[in-house]
Parts: C-alpha cells; structure tokens; sequence
C-alpha cells in the first residue's frame, strides 16, 4: 500500500475479516491483515487496513455484508 492515510477495520472474528477483505477485492480495494495496533487494543486480534480514501465504500461492504465489527479507525500518519 502507498502512503496514503490509512484506516484499519477491528474485528471480533477472523471470519469477518476474510469475508471483508474479499468483499473489497472485488470493490478494488487493497487490503491487507496486519496486527491490531496495541494503541486501539489490548486485544491479540486481527485487523485489516486499508487507504482511508476508500472508507465509504468499506463501511458499504460491511453493511451489505452484515459483519459485526469491532470498528473502523484511521491510523495516525
């Protein structure tokens, strides 16, 4: 990923997370699995970032998707 401002989605399972992350590949949207960044939680999880321009079309696909999501947060630069 580039250098864009960068968001990252938390989620409570890594189900949803695999569904997102196919659901955004096909939106052509790049993601990609990293760790959830201790400062968001304390939590040994997954997350998935992604460039924060395409926000509004992750939030649509979690919607349409139906995900239970811990949130959605950008990453300070």
């Amino acid at each position: 990923m580039d250098r864009l401002r960068q968001g990252v989605v938390l989620f409570h399972s890594i189900h949803a997370l695999f569904v997102l992350k196919k659901e955004l590949a096909k939106r052509n949207v790049q993601t990609r699995a990293v760790p959830i960044p201790r400062h968001l939680s304390s939590d040994c999880g997954s997350a998935l970032a992604f460039p924060m321009i395409h926000a509004d079309a992750v939030r649509d696909a979690v919607s349409e998707c139906r995900l239970e999501i811990q949130g959605i947060h950008e990453l300070e630069p």
